[in-house]
């Protein structure tokens, strides 16, 4: 038996993938948030860490 014949056997999985969409969304979107949020002495700072030799 195929792999897709044991899913159309499984009730209600037509729901994982909008699910897997909205948990990539919400992902996606809390990432550019957190980049257009950033300062520039941040990215600075996280900028020059392999140059630092403060180790």
């Amino acid at each position: 038996m195929k792999f897709v014949n044991y899913l159309e056997r499984i009730t209600g999985v037509g729901i994982y993938p909008m699910i897997s969409l909205l948990i990539f969304t919400a992902l996606a979107v809390l990432v550019v948030i957190y980049v257009v949020h950033t300062s520039d002495e941040t990215v600075n700072e996280m900028k020059n860490l392999p140059l630092d030799n403060d180790n």
